[in-house]
């Protein structure tokens, strides 16, 4: 008898995979062949906590089921278990329905009613077939079994799809996790899974239908046209997930932890405190003052470089505040003026002023740098093997630049007493030589060069260090 009930639900599962090519929220990454062949897919994944007041708390609302409003859509999307019983019952022939025959059938919440002997009917109407539907829950009242969380099994919430798909689509987002799904056929909701780096700029290509616990599938293409997919919780409407899987689960199933987004996206809130101790990255490359070597300097900074915000002070007479960044990995502090309102920076004709503008959340990318790379930042010192990101962070942008015999850069810092600082880089961009030399920059943009000065000749502020670099008394 159980083998009769897989078989008959494998054969409705293969009928109701063909009727899902003409159903828009059923999405697949390039690629995917259109055989009718069923794959078995992998286990499905977890779900998230509701979000703040941000971009997530602002457009994907949480409903209970206590919450739930006629008109509310829904896809069927049993899970494997679900296979072998019935969730729904059509209303008309009082029998039940097998979930695998109803698969990515779209469902409409038409209210409930509590019933004699203590029996709940939770109402739907199938916009796929034209049939009504319940879910019949014994031995308790709506009032009661609402406030449990436990909602209707198999279904996906397709509010958090379509409010995705209208504020995602061709948006550009940056990955937080490094595995992701290519589909491997049409018919099915076979996959596998792909390696991918962190901290990558993709588009969105698609949004469609996941699973009833994560139900947005976000498909998205690398610069190099691979796409790939996660299915992603937004509200966690009727995902049936509880709080404390979220302890133990950390795969990059909540939107939040599977993508970031490189431009303004986030809603900034007027209240400033909301961000102290928080974590944030550069969107765009950006100024910023820096202490180093005992000396403030302008420093650039790079994009994706992440920050924990220190501190954050109003400038007098104002509408901006300086803010106190510590650099996630070097651990410098740095300093930036931004405003928290958009028509403040655009009055000012400076957008990247806008702190939403600026910063996104989430720690961006970190640099790989070494522990005496590390130092030499925070001392504002420039040491062989840094990259051209390293030397801007410690020393900041240079007055001009060369190029030397072999065709290598050559970067030129002013320092005190006539010295400059000149920083030469091997074919690859790397630091190989960094030392004092005589002269100033001229009017052209060039450096007039005088001969380079050795560590006797130089004193006080113009000795030389051992690394060949000026320093102090």
């Amino acid at each position: 008898m159980v083998k009769r009930l897989i078989l008959l639900a494998g054969m409705a599962m293969a009928f109701t995979f063909v009727m899902a090519q003409d159903n828009p929220y059923i999405v697949k990454t390039k690629g995917a062949k259109k055989s009718r062949t069923v794959v078995a897919s992998s286990a499905q994944d977890d779900a998230d906590d509701a979000e703040p007041l941000d971009f997530m708390g602002k457009n994907f609302r949480y409903y209970s089921l206590c919450d739930w409003y006629e008109g509310m859509r829904f896809m069927v999307i049993p899970e494997k278990y679900d296979l072998l019983v019935s969730t729904f019952t059509d209303s008309v022939k009082r029998k039940e329905v097998s979930s695998a025959s109803l698969n990515n059938h779209i469902m409409v919440y038409k209210g409930h009613e509590d019933l004699p002997y203590g029996r709940l009917h939770i109402n739907f109407f199938c916009e796929t077939d034209g049939r009504s539907y319940y879910y019949d829950v014994p031995s308790i009242t709506f009032d009661s079994y609402c406030y449990s969380k436990a909602g209707v099994p198999t279904l996906a919430y397709l509010g958090d799809v379509d409010k995705a798909r209208e504020l995602l689509m061709g948006q550009y987002l940056l990955t937080r996790i490094t595995k992701f799904r290519v589909d491997i056929d049409y018919d099915s909701n076979g996959y596998y899974e792909v390696t991918m780096p962190k901290n990558k700029v993709v588009k969105v290509v698609a949004v469609g239908v996941g699973t009833r616990s994560y139900p947005v599938k976000i498909i998205v293409e690398d610069e190099d046209g691979r796409q790939y997919y996660q299915n992603v919780a937004m509200s966690r409407t009727n995902s049936g997930r509880r709080d404390k899987y979220l302890i133990w689960e950390n795969e990059g199933y909540l939107f939040t932890d599977a993508f970031d987004f490189t431009g303004a996206e986030m809603v900034v809130s007027r209240n400033v405190n909301d961000y102290l101790n928080q974590t944030v990255h550069t969107t765009m490359a950006t100024t910023m003052s820096s202490k180093g070597a005992g000396k403030v300097r302008n420093v650039k900074v790079p994009r994706f470089t992440g920050f924990i915000i220190d501190e954050i002070k109003p400038v007098r007479n104002s509408e901006y505040y300086t803010l106190t960044l510590r650099e996630t990995e070097t651990r410098r502090i740095y300093y930036k003026e931004v405003t928290f309102s958009e028509s403040v920076a655009m009055a000012d004709g400076n957008k990247d002023d806008y702190f939403g503008t600026l910063f996104g959340t989430g720690e961006g990318q970190m640099l790989s740098t070494t522990k005496e790379t590390r130092a030499a930042i925070r001392e504002g010192r420039v040491i062989p093997g840094m990259t051209q990101e390293e030397v801007q962070l410690a020393v900041g942008e240079p007055v001009t630049t060369m190029k030397d015999s072999n065709g290598n850069d050559e970067w030129i810092y002013n320092r005190s007493n006539g010295v400059l600082l000149v920083v030469q880089f091997d074919s690859d961009g790397i630091v190989k030589k960094a030392g004092g030399r005589a002269g100033k920059p001229n009017s052209a943009g060039g450096t007039k060069v005088v001969t380079r000065r050795s560590a006797s000749m130089l004193s006080g502020a113009q000795r030389l260090g051992a690394n060949g670099l000026p320093v102090n008394k």
